[in-house]
């Protein structure tokens, strides 16, 4: 069985029926009629917890190619990364020091960056009969995760415009298509193991992100 019946879908998670007075509501983010509402808090647990999964899956796999890619395992992180175009705050300090709607933006953008690039990750794994089912489904789980995520962080910021925390301007038009403009096509010509080590480093990024952007607006849960 692949890997990826241990992972409960983001949509599984937001579809999830709960009883209300006898009768099963489904969880809803903005409590619509008919729906249980889900609290922002819950919202980002359930994205935090995610992306700690993804981020535990690209440093497995990673270790995998590191091993098997023992002759090129100098280049490692010598390479440029296709999302270093996207300005990430360096450290905790430097994050925390973004403004809710900025720290937002950025997990977006480097979700946004990797989707493409993973699929294509594992479509060329599949071609090549050396590499192990295991890794092959870990690739594809990964690939998934990052869809799934970004659909959920998508749901935290819509919360959070709901209640007022940031603007609306995330789901304007012109600020979805520029998340597309990240150029990734240079990444399907990288080697694995760095194509790798830039997927941990930003699923790191995205999952500390996450935390501080949780304790900057519910620093009683948990922080």
């Amino acid at each position: 069985m692949l890997e990826m019946s241990k992972t409960v879908s983001w949509l599984t998670l937001l579809c999830v029926s709960v009883t209300v007075r006898g009768a099963p509501a489904p969880i809803c983010p903005h409590g619509h009629p008919g729906c249980q509402a889900i609290s922002l808090a819950d919202l980002f647990d359930r994205v935090i917890q995610h992306s700690s999964r993804m981020h535990g899956l690209s440093s497995d796999l990673h270790s995998e190619f590191e091993q098997y890619f023992i002759p090129n395992k100098i280049q490692i992180g010598t390479r440029r990364c296709h999302t270093s175009n996207i300005v990430t705050p360096n450290g905790k300090e430097n994050a925390t020091k973004l403004a809710e709607e900025e720290l937002t933006e950025v997990i977006l953008k480097l979700l946004m960056a990797w989707g493409e690039p993973l699929a294509q990750f594992h479509e060329s794994m599949t071609q090549h009969a050396d590499y192990n089912i295991y890794s092959s489904n870990k690739a594809l789980e990964m690939s998934d995760m990052v869809y799934e995520l970004r659909n959920g962080v998508q749901k935290v910021a819509e919360k959070m415009q709901l209640l007022g925390i940031i603007s609306n301007l995330l789901n304007g038009q012109d600020f979805l298509e520029g998340l597309d403009a990240v150029d990734s096509s240079e990444i399907f010509s990288v080697d694995y193991p760095n194509l790798l080590h830039c997927f941990r480093r930003d699923s790191d990024k995205i999952q500390s992100y996450l935390k501080i952007l949780k304790c900057r607006i519910l620093p009683e849960n948990g922080c």
